[in-house]
């Protein structure tokens, strides 16, 4: 028998870490005391390596007063999990950033559809989930979907997951949410990492409203179509950009939003070689110019500044009525013409005209005055 012996400071959540040991080793039991004798309280995690267990959770100064045994099942599976498809987001990088509850769901699903299996894989291994993958992409997605609707029909438990982030995200898996959204079968969320959310939280920008575009069209025509709308937009415009188009994407951005927008290339999100760019497009387009930057790049543009429009001052109008006036308009004339071409009242454009020009207006227009 081994015993493995983790000494945790108190203070750190204890079920969480208990329970993120039991999803890299299923198989073992858990002794766990919290010794509050000592200068600095540890937490003592008490492993051993047996097939058949129970988490036994201890406190006590010298010897145990409080124990609450759960059973096998209740840590590592929580509450049955009824039939349905389960969107899982997997983590975008860093194999650390995925939670407890998509960990749940990955081994207790009956079958887990993957972008690409040999990728998803390694995240499996990584937390010992031994539950079967079936490959699910763009390529196969439509044949795969009669299968997947069956087993679902027939009370399975699926999960999807892409290969980084949350599936159907500029990742397949909307065609079968809509399927099963049809078909009356539950689709179930399970939230994690965001690279648009990562990058924009870190970026400096504003986040009180945003658009997430994605991937930009690879027809020419569909694509300028696209930037002119996002160019208008007043929101943070957020894009997903392959490392080799960067330098294009750069150039035609530009074009539609200007050199002087600011901008911010996030590459890498929570990996090793993570890196936040900040700058205009103009000085993106001469750093990125002589050299590719490698990894998954999401490139964030400010939105376009909000235009303030000032309303004409009382000398402005006057220019303008006399203007009307002198082409031989009557005073009820000029009056509508210019109301309708500022967002000052008519009745203030009307007291103006009679008061700078001393002629009364017909009575059929000063009852419309307000209109």
């Amino acid at each position: 028998m081994a015993m493995l012996i983790l000494r945790v400071p108190r203070v750190f959540p204890l079920a969480p870490t208990v329970l993120l040991w039991r999803s890299r080793f299923p198989n073992l039991v858990y002794d766990v005391t919290v010794a509050t004798s000592m200068p600095l309280p540890l937490l003592y995690f008490s492993i051993l390596y047996r097939r058949n267990g129970v988490l036994s959770f201890c406190s006590s100064s010298q010897n145990p007063t409080e124990t609450t045994v759960l059973s096998s099942d209740e840590t590592s599976k929580g509450s049955p999990l009824k039939s349905g498809l389960y969107l899982v987001a997997t983590p975008i990088g860093n194999l650390e950033d995925i939670t407890l509850r998509a960990l749940r769901i990955l081994r207790s699903a009956d079958v887990i559809l993957s972008e690409d299996t040999r990728h998803s894989g390694k995240l499996l291994q990584h937390y010992n989930i031994k539950t079967p993958l079936l490959s699910y992409h763009k390529f196969n997605e439509s044949q795969r979907e009669k299968t997947i609707l069956r087993r679902l029909q027939q009370g399975d438990v699926v999960a999807l997951i892409s290969d980084a982030g949350s599936p159907g995200i500029s990742d397949p898996g909307t065609e079968l949410v809509k399927l099963c959204i049809n078909e009356k079968i539950p689709v179930i969320p399970i939230p994690g990492p965001s690279a648009c959310i990562a990058a924009l939280s870190a970026s400096g920008l504003d986040t009180d409203g945003f658009k997430f575009v994605g991937f930009l069209p690879k027809q020419a025509r569909s694509r300028r179509e696209k930037l002119q709308v996002c160019a208008d937009e007043t929101a943070t415009q957020i894009f997903f950009v392959p490392p080799h188009k960067l330098h294009q994407f750069l150039e035609e951005t530009s074009s539609f939003f200007s050199d002087s927008r600011q901008c911010v290339i996030a590459r890498e999100i929570t990996k090793l070689h993570e890196e936040f760019w900040q700058g205009t497009l103009g000085e993106a387009k001469a750093a990125f110019s002589t050299h590719q930057p490698k990894g998954e790049i999401t490139l964030l543009i400010e939105g376009k500044a909000k235009s303030i429009v000032e309303a004409p001052s009382e000398a402005q109008l006057e220019c303008e009525l006399r203007d009307l006036i002198s082409h031989g308009h009557s005073l009820s004339t000029a009056v509508k013409l210019v109301s309708e071409g500022t967002s000052v009242k008519r009745k203030t454009i009307y007291s103006l005209a009679l008061r700078k020009f001393g002629k009364p207006v017909e009575a059929e227009d000063d009852s419309n005055q307000d209109n």
